[in-house]
């Protein structure tokens, strides 16, 4: 908060205070909203083939975990082929954006076989 911003509120009449609550109660719905839709976009750039491997892996799902936990993300990267990409920590909580591109790169220079069964 803003230094004086709460002393400032508290000499504002209950009106003035109630429009100022519904404009940041607004805010912050299509705050929410645009968040939601930034989320759910499809991701650009990211080839046929590798949306084909993801939606076989893992239904496109970025937080997928599968394998009793082995593999991990909307490409299932284990993860020693994830830090092979390049990728650190876990690949299911690293965003979907790394997902794809981590995976592209795989795919650029170890093509399809990677994927085994969904890359055929």
């Amino acid at each position: 908060m803003r230094r004086g911003y709460a002393s400032a509120l508290a000499t504002w009449p209950a009106p003035r205070l109630e429009r100022h609550a519904r404009r940041l109660r607004r805010d912050l719905r299509e705050a929410r909203r645009a968040a939601h839709r930034r989320d759910a976009a499809p991701a650009v750039g990211v080839s046929p083939a590798l949306r084909a491997i993801a939606a076989c892996e893992s239904g496109g799902d970025p937080r997928a975990i599968g394998g009793g936990g082995a593999f991990r993300g909307k490409y299932q990267f284990t993860y020693a082929t994830w830090a092979a990409v390049g990728g650190s920590g876990d690949p299911a909580a690293a965003p979907e954006a790394e997902q794809d591109r981590r995976a592209a790169a795989l795919y650029a220079t170890a093509g399809a076989g990677q994927w085994p069964v969904c890359g055929r």
